[in-house]
């Protein structure tokens, strides 16, 4: 049986009545009793000083307005407050900030509300997790009236009060003991609140799936696999494989939302196992009813916000054997092309391509290639399909080199677009892999994993530099401008109202660049861990902060072998640190 929350709340306030402190107690108090209710305006339109969601807009574009921190006076940035974390574990965090309080999720589930200006503590939730799931975090939270909506890697949407920290209601979505989790939060729109699914790797039969909840209750409303089913062309293009051995498909990044059209946008991970010998994708079947598409792996979802109809789909890579998914954010702009203004959602997957669809009709509109890869020879410039190279298709008992691999040329680390600008920045980091696949032996059943071994290496014209961050004019498709460094780039990206992109790297800084030239404006000093996380602005009393957490180990740990050099902490501290202009 599994635990159930055990609630953990303190209020700081009689915590503070017996310290010396008490002038911040009184402080304290007086934030958090401010804190409002978060409407349904409020998320469409954001106070300029809050991040409500994940991005910090439905539209994806994790842009802040705020401008005091500009070109000008960046390079005065100092240190505000830090805020140590549970160590350990993974935690891709995104603070979330409402009226001066700032509110994160650590590794071990604990929910914690701080004072936004101080960095104080003002309560704190345990989600006590059961012993034989891993204490890794959560990538993003929710909030809505006065509940903070939190997703848990055991497979629980809880509720929150965001003054408290009591629970208001607790619902298990889906059951971990099979292998399902979160590892990102949910979106809420028009009441309902919109969760992937992740964990369909462990062989989970019929893949992963989106759910829709009462945001009220927690209660399900619809359910959308992202792994096609039934006798339709949808349905039938995984190869003849029945449903029972179709794996894969997870839903691990939150998406986006147009409120005109009452549409969520998302992406679908890749097929598991990742070979297709393996998988059952290849050979191709002799079946002329049947394709081996495997739709919907690696396609954007258009899914109906109130009853989880499935509006429309595009499928970016088929048939992907080297984990090159397409499941990351999705930036909703509207900008020309051809002449003619389009409502577009833009994405890119690990392979590095960033592509534009219609979000309308769906209808594919361009491309635009970063990394250096050579999966793609070609793409249709009409309809975008993609004619893959056969010499890096993996085949049991060889091994193939393949420009990039898991984990990308783009991994989790969101891009990022700025309205200044019309430019998308993007975090990338260059190498490829000789990869090797790991057959199954006689008789033995497919139960978790990627089954293929992925040998890191430099780009063969590699000038050692392994991260970069991309800046791409979407009006028009043009690069703006790089900028490369030897040490991995591990966070998103974050443009501000200021002219500048803040972002973090695996050798612990902060960096601070001109939005317009790339010029670094701005380093940090050496902070406590790498810089894995999402990075946000928000202001206290008129004052401008920029927030990140450092920490390590999710999953560009991978990307290790090609910088061994750069040492970080065994014991993988977890720190929120806060900058902010000189009073």
């Amino acid at each position: 049986m599994q635990p159930k929350s055990k609630l953990k709340y303190t209020l700081m306030a009689s915590v503070m009545a017996i310290s010396t402190l008490a002038g911040s107690a009184f402080a304290q108090d007086s934030r958090i009793d401010k804190v409002t209710p978060v409407t349904d305006e409020m998320l469409l339109s954001p106070a300029d000083g809050d991040w409500l969601m994940w991005r910090r807009t439905y539209d994806g574009w994790g842009y802040s307005p705020l401008d005091q921190i500009n070109k000008e006076n960046v390079g005065d940035l100092e240190l505000a407050w830090a805020w140590g974390m549970s160590p350990g574990g993974r935690t891709q965090e995104t603070p979330l900030v409402h009226d001066g309080v700032i509110y994160i999720q650590n590794s071990t589930h604990l929910i914690q509300a701080l004072d936004g200006s101080t960095g104080n503590l003002i309560w704190e939730y345990q989600h006590e997790l059961p012993d034989d799931v891993n204490p890794n975090g959560v990538r993003s939270k929710s909030i809505y009236e006065d509940m903070l909506i939190v997703s848990t890697r055991d497979g629980h949407l809880i509720a929150l009060d965001t003054k408290t920290g009591q629970l208001i209601w607790d619902q298990q979505v889906v059951n971990y003991n099979q292998g399902f989790a979160f590892s990102s939060g949910s979106i809420i729109t028009n009441g309902v609140i919109i969760q992937g699914t992740t964990g369909c790797s462990n062989a989970q039969p019929g893949g992963c799936f989106f759910t829709g909840h009462d945001v009220h209750t927690g209660a399900e409303i619809w359910r959308v696999h992202t792994i096609a089913r039934g006798d339709t062309p949808e349905g039938n293009s995984w190869n003849g494989i029945p449903l029972e051995s179709r794996h894969g498909g997870s839903a691990w990044i939150a998406g986006s939302y147009d409120p005109d059209q009452n549409l969520f946008f998302a992406g679908v991970g890749q097929p598991y196992p990742w070979i297709a010998e393996i998988n059952g994708l290849l050979p191709e079947s002799a079946d002329p009813s049947v394709t081996n598409n495997a739709l919907y792996t690696n396609a954007t979802l258009a899914i109906d916000v109130n009853t989880g109809e499935l509006q429309w789909y595009h499928q970016y890579l088929p048939n992907d054997s080297l984990d090159l998914d397409y499941v990351y954010e999705r930036i909703l702009v509207e900008l020309p092309f051809k002449g003619e203004d389009r409502q577009m959602v833009i994405t890119s997957g690990k392979i590095g391509i960033v592509e534009a669809l219609d979000r309308v009709t769906g209808e594919w509109l361009w491309a635009h290639e970063t990394v250096p890869q050579n999966v793609v020879l070609e793409i249709d410039p009409d309809t975008g399909a993609k004619t893959i190279n056969p010499d890096i298709v993996p085949h049991i008992g060889e091994t193939t080199y393949n420009c990039p691999a898991d984990p990308g040329g783009r991994a989790w680390q969101a891009t990022s677009y700025s309205p200044r600008t019309q430019t998308l920045y993007m975090p990338t980091v260059e190498f490829c892999s000789n990869t090797t696949p790991q057959p199954l032996d006689p008789g033995e059943i497919y139960v978790s994993g990627g089954r293929a071994t992925f040998a890191r290496v430099p780009t063969a014209d590699s000038d050692g530099n392994i991260g970069q961050v991309r800046a791409i004019n979407l009006a028009d498709q043009s690069d703006s401008w790089m900028y490369r460094q030897y040490a991995p780039v591990t966070s998103s990206t974050l443009p501000t109202g200021g002219g500048l992109v803040f972002v973090g790297t695996l050798d612990r800084r902060l960096i601070a660049f001109d939005d317009a030239t790339g010029d670094v404006l701005w380093r940090s000093g050496a902070l406590s861990n790498a810089l894995e996380s999402f990075p946000i602005s928000y202001s206290v009393d008129g004052k401008q902060y920029i927030a990140i957490v450092a920490n390590w180990a999710s999953g560009l740990g991978r990307l290790a072998s090609l910088t061994p050099d750069i040492q970080l902490p065994p014991s993988n501290p977890a720190t929120l640190y806060v900058f902010a202009l000189p009073d």
